[in-house]
């Protein structure tokens, strides 16, 4: 779905669905990583309703200098298609700890595994 379809569902109070929300999240990027959050398996779970999303997602490590502004990205990418007055809570988990098995497999090939 494009920008255009997220922009007239917004308009018409209709929220986007996890799938929606999913695709929304692959144009963050983790720039330790250079792969996006989705496909790198930090995005835990995703729920989405006409008054609140809520992500839940991790870092490669608890020491990640880069986790805020990650999460100010993922703010920003899901905005544009979210009705009026729906909010986005984001919440940093540390468990299950993240470990490259959790990648996708187009994440994996990306780093030859």
């Amino acid at each position: 779905m494009n920008f255009t379809a997220f922009k007239t569902m917004s308009t018409q109070n209709t929220p986007p669905d996890e799938a929606d929300i999913r695709n929304l999240l692959r144009q963050v990027i983790d720039p330790e990583a250079g792969m996006n959050i989705v496909d790198l398996g930090l995005v835990y779970r995703v729920e989405a309703g006409s008054e609140r999303v809520l992500v839940e997602m991790t870092m490669t490590s608890p020491a990640c200098p880069l986790g805020e502004m990650i999460m100010d990205e993922v703010r920003d990418a899901l905005a544009p298609a979210l009705p009026d007055g729906c909010a986005v809570d984001i919440r940093l988990v540390w468990e299950p700890p993240w470990e490259p098995a959790m990648m996708s497999t187009a994440g994996k090939q990306h780093f030859g595994w």
